[in-house]
């Protein structure tokens, strides 16, 4: 029974976290909109490189992929509210509780998918996020996957 609670507690932290993100990015849309807008301008890469095409400097761009962002985070923490709603419904009982397991992988796969697509992948790589030393976001979004995938792990792991 310890187990299955402290995979609940996880599960309602990593949702308590991305709520918390969507918080922040909603009482102080400038500060992370301005992150948007300059790694997807790159204009804070590498002088010169061969990337620059990729940029996009149109403003109502920006905002329609940072509202994209936010709306991601909260995709994310409201599914593992739901998630960790199902599991502790479930907790009693482990052939239940494992059946409940669905939606609290939804929720942290969805968290993993967005942070390391979004940000690794797309910002990080496609938009060259890790040429600048003023935008770039990816130790923090590895810091997400990590924590998001090992939470995942754990909850994946077979209650008896």
């Amino acid at each position: 029974m310890t187990t299955r609670i402290t995979k609940i507690l996880l599960v309602w932290m990593v949702a308590l976290f991305a709520l918390l993100v969507v918080f922040n990015n909603l009482t102080d849309y400038n500060s992370n909109y301005q992150f948007v807008s300059h790694v997807l301008s790159m204009d804070t890469t590498f002088p010169g490189n061969q990337g620059m095409w990729r940029a996009i400097t149109a403003p109502a761009f920006h905002h329609a992929a940072y509202a994209l962002i936010i709306l991601s985070e909260a995709v994310v923490a409201v599914l593992c509210l739901r998630g960790g709603l199902l599991l502790f419904q479930a907790r009693g009982d482990a052939a239940q509780f494992n059946r409940a397991k669905g939606g609290a992988v939804l929720g942290l796969a969805a968290g993993v998918v967005l942070w390391f697509t979004g940000f690794i992948t797309i910002g990080g790589e496609w938009f060259l996020m890790w040429q600048s030393h003023i935008w770039n976001g990816q130790d923090s979004a590895f810091r997400f996957v990590v924590i998001l995938g090992v939470v995942l792990i754990f909850v994946n792991q077979e209650d008896r």
